[in-house]
């Protein structure tokens, strides 16, 4: 309906150049599918702790590191839990890679490149 409110959660999830490259080929709108390698997606609760992850993981490994901010549907992520990875700032969402089709249909709008690093 006009003006009805969509109740999202805003996640973040730091990448590489090879996968910012394949969301910009999905407009922007999906996360592409895990590689068999990658049985879980995460993407994580703090821009800081994607900050954190794109400048010092994403960067040594591929030479450059983004991080993406986006919405997905409040009722789609409550059938998952948030899992800490180390401290309490390090909270994540465990997706399993079965599930990505659907977690890319809960995202409502577009994938954000919020920032950079070289």
């Amino acid at each position: 309906m006009p003006g009805e409110t969509v109740d999202v959660v805003t996640l973040w999830r730091p990448v590489g150049p090879k996968e910012l490259e394949l969301i910009r080929q999905a407009g922007m709108k999906a996360f592409p599918p895990r590689l068999p390698e990658q049985p879980i997606f995460y993407p994580v609760l703090s821009e800081d702790y994607a900050v954190k992850i794109a400048r010092d993981w994403n960067v040594p490994a591929s030479g450059s590191g983004f991080v993406t901010r986006f919405a997905v549907l409040r009722s789609f992520l409550e059938n998952y839990s948030v899992q800490k990875a180390g401290g309490s700032a390090h909270s994540e969402y465990w997706i399993p890679a079965d599930d990505m089709t659907a977690f890319n249909e809960a995202i409502v709008g577009e994938i954000k490149v919020v920032a950079e690093f070289p």
